[in-house]
């Protein structure tokens, strides 16, 4: 992988995820004492995420594709590729299985007197575009004009024509040798030049956080305190989840999981970006965990872009909550078109800070909930977001870590090493 052997970027002797947290505070610090004076430093966050979303689509095309080709051969590829969308669709009916459980016991929405009258045009912006369905979602996934795809960033349609293109290379062997190694270089490229923005994180990390203190303070987090409180909690149950299921399944210690995974854990906190912290995550994978470089080029490219167990843990408690607010009673078929749709709304969610507000208005439109609610969290949102992009990714390099082990390619002498 691209920036595998290259050393950890330092500045003043402080690692990647040490500048992010020294950024993190200053930030905090910068808001508290300058109030709304701080909004300005959000453009610092704004170009860092510009970046990223200049460099996404032809990552997750070129990592795709790439880690389809390297794969020794045909069978390969759709046993791991199986087992991957196996394992990411039941990590994401699982979260909202445990979302829906901690709305439950929280009751995050009962007794909170708030005027949604006074939130309905700061939802205007995010629920203008119409409900969608699930057989829209399902033609969704085919391109009729991939060009336009990849301009408009549509994700999932670019997924699914990286992997029908990997294939086609793999299904002409020899002839199509010259193909596969221009993909294994572009993506090279790639991969050097998101690590060279990443290194702009703790800048980006010092604007948002400024920003964010300075406009919101901390009144709305206390008002939301239920519901942050549902979050936090369900997404913790989901990091604990993760490590049974790599003892179970991988048949190995958890713990050198977690504590290798710091620096991509933190980036993740706190650029609330799967697609920002991929690189970093692929690097930790491969030379921290022992992950295979083809199990990770593939498996872990395909989470970051379809795996987002936070968010779907986060659409289910809001969706008890807005339920819990606004007096509805939520039956059976509710909770199963819940379950359907918080798990497509995880998987379309794109990997950008506040990406599935767009998507909430598909889970609360399904159930008969007003979507001008949707204003009332717009303040916590984006703390939330930090945490759930936290376990997305944290819960993308546990699939591959177990996907790697069932393939018996894992290096379990690097995992256990002290590092």
């Amino acid at each position: 992988m691209a920036g595998a052997d290259v050393k950890e970027f330092t500045v003043f002797g402080l690692k990647m995820w040490q500048q992010v947290v020294l950024c993190l505070v200053l930030g905090i610090i910068t808001g508290f004492v300058m109030k709304e004076d701080a909004a300005g430093f959000k453009i610092l966050g704004t170009i860092f995420i510009n970046l990223i979303k200049m460099v996404v689509v032809p990552l997750i095309f070129l990592a795709l594709a790439s880690g389809i080709t390297s794969m020794a051969g045909s069978s390969n590829f759709k046993r791991v590729g199986i087992k991957g969308l196996v394992a990411y669709l039941a990590t994401a009916l699982f979260a909202v299985v445990i979302g829906l459980i901690a709305g439950e016991v929280f009751h995050p929405g009962l007794g909170l007197q708030v005027n949604i009258n006074e939130f309905a045009s700061a939802t205007a912006g995010a629920t203008e575009a119409p409900p969608v369905t699930v057989k829209d979602f399902l033609l969704g996934l085919i391109s009729t004009n991939i060009f336009k795809s990849f301009t408009e960033a549509n994700l999932l349609q670019v997924i699914v024509f990286a992997v029908i293109f990997g294939m086609t290379v793999n299904s002409m062997g020899a002839k199509a040798e010259r193909v596969r190694e221009m993909i294994h270089d572009w993506a090279m490229v790639i991969f050097k030049m998101i690590e060279y923005i990443v290194r702009l994180a703790p800048m980006a990390v010092f604007g948002y956080m400024a920003w964010t203190v300075g406009t919101q303070g901390v009144e709305i987090i206390k008002i939301l305190a239920e519901l942050c409180a549902a979050v936090i909690a369900a997404c913790v149950v989901q990091y604990l989840l993760l490590g049974v299921l790599i003892l179970v399944f991988a048949r190995i210690n958890p713990l050198p999981f977690y504590r290798k995974l710091v620096t991509t854990q933190v980036m993740a906190f706190s650029t609330s970006s799967s697609k920002a912290t991929l690189t970093t995550a692929m690097r930790e994978c491969e030379t921290k965990l022992g992950v295979s470089e083809q199990i990770c080029r593939f498996v872990l490219p395909l989470g970051a872009a379809i795996n987002m167990s936070g968010t779907a843990i986060y659409l289910a408690i809001c969706a008890l909550f807005f339920a819990q607010f606004f007096g509805v009673e939520l039956h059976t078929l509710d909770y199963a078109m819940l379950l359907l749709t918080c798990t497509l709304g995880s998987i379309g969610a794109a990997g950008i800070p506040s990406g599935s507000i767009i998507f909430m208005s598909m889970v609360l439109h399904s159930v008969g909930l007003p979507i001008e609610g949707i204003g009332l969290i717009l303040g916590v949102d984006r703390i939330l977001d930090m945490l759930r992009t936290m376990i997305n990714i944290t819960g993308d390099c546990a699939i591959t870590l177990i996907i790697d082990a069932s393939e018996k390619t894992l290096n379990k002498d690097v995992y256990h090493s002290k590092d």
